[in-house]
C-alpha cells in the first residue's frame, strides 16, 4: 500500500510540474504557485469536512501545526524557485538538480534509526539515478548560475518540505497538508497584494490552475499517509519519481526529444522500483 500510494504521488507531482512549468512561460512563477495553492486549500477544507477528519492543532512539535506550518513555507519556496527555473527553458539543469531533494528526508529517515536491508540499499540508489538521468541533465554546453539557484532552493525546499510532511503526519496526514495550504494561501494574498495582481490569468487558465492545486495537494496527501504505512525511507524515493512523468508528458504533448541518457534513466528507475518492491 505505502508503495502504490508513494508512485502514486509521483504520478500527481509529475503531472502538476508539466502544467505548472508550461503556464510559466506566460505567466509569472509566483502567480502560478500562489493562486494553484490556494485551490489546493480548497480541496484540503472539502476533504476534511467530507470526511470529518478535522482534528484541533497544538504547539507541539510532535503534533500536525507546526510541521505543517513550516513545510508549507518551505514547500512553496521550492515551488516558485522550481517553477521560475523551468520558465528559463533550463529544464535540463533545474529538474535534476532538485529531484536531489529526496535526500533531505532520506538522509533523516536513516539516521533517525530506519533499517534497510542490502536489497533496498540497492534499489534505492538504481531508483534515484534513475530519477536523475531521466529528467535529462544537460551534460554539454555553458550553464548559467541562475537556474542553478533556483534549482537549489528548489531542492532544499522540497526535501525540507517532505521531511516536514512525514513529522506532521504521524499526527494526520490530511490536516498537515490542509495547514500547508492555508499557510501558503496567507503568503499568497500577501504576494499578490505586495505586487497588487492577481495574475492576469484569463478564464481559460482557471481549469488548469485548479488541476495543478488539486493535483499537487493530492499528491503531497498522498506521500504523506505513504510514509505511516511503511518504512519513511521507501516511500519519499519512490515519491521521487515525479521527473519520468514530466519528462513522458512534454514527450508525448511537447514534442521534446528524449535523450539516450533520459531512456537509461527510465530503465533504471523502473528496474530500482522493482527491486524496491522485491525488498
Amino acid at each position: 500500500m505505502s508503495a502504490f500510494l508513494a508512485l502514486f504521488s509521483s504520478l500527481l507531482w509529475g503531472g502538476a510540474d508539466f502544467l505548472a512549468g508550461n503556464l510559466t512561460k506566460k505567466y509569472k512563477a509566483v502567480a502560478v504557485a500562489a493562486v494553484s495553492q490556494s485551490f489546493g486549500l480548497l480541496c484540503g477544507v472539502l476533504v476534511i469536512l467530507f470526511s470529518s477528519s478535522w482534528l484541533a492543532p497544538n504547539l507541539s512539535w510532535d503534533g500536525y501545526l507546526i510541521p505543517g506550518v513550516l513545510a508549507g513555507l518551505m514547500g512553496f519556496a521550492g515551488l516558485i524557485a522550481f517553477y521560475a527555473g523551468l520558465a528559463t527553458g533550463r529544464m535540463g539543469v533545474v529538474s535534476p538538480i532538485s529531484s536531489l531533494s529526496v535526500l533531505i528526508p532520506l538522509g533523516v529517515a536513516i539516521f533517525g534509526g530506519e533499517k534497510l536491508t542490502t536489497i533496498q540499499i540497492i534499489g534505492i540508489c538504481i531508483a534515484l539515478l534513475g530519477g536523475f538521468c531521466a529528467s535529462g541533465p544537460e551534460i554539454r554546453g555553458g550553464v548559467s548560475a541562475k537556474p542553478l539557484i533556483f534549482a537549489t532552493i528548489a531542492a532544499f525546499g522540497f526535501g525540507g518540505a517532505i521531511t516536514l510532511i512525514a513529522k506532521g503526519s504521524q499526527t494526520s496526514a490530511i490536516m498537515t497538508m490542509t495547514t500547508m495550504r492555508c499557510t501558503t494561501f496567507i503568503v499568497a494574498l500577501l504576494l499578490l497584494a505586495r505586487f497588487r495582481t492577481f495574475g492576469g490569468f484569463s478564464k481559460k487558465d482557471l481549469p488548469i490552475l485548479i488541476i495543478i492545486g488539486a493535483a499537487d495537494f493530492f499528491g503531497n496527501l498522498l506521500l504523506g499517509v505513504a510514509t505511516t504505512k511503511g518504512l519513511v525511507s521507501l516511500a519519499v524515493v519512490l515519491g521521487s519519481m515525479f521527473p519520468i512523468v514530466t519528462a513522458m508528458l512534454a514527450f508525448k504533448f511537447l514534442h521534446e526529444r528524449l535523450h539516450k541518457v533520459q531512456y537509461l534513466g527510465v530503465a533504471l528507475a523502473i528496474s530500482g522500483v522493482v527491486i524496491l518492491s522485491l525488498g
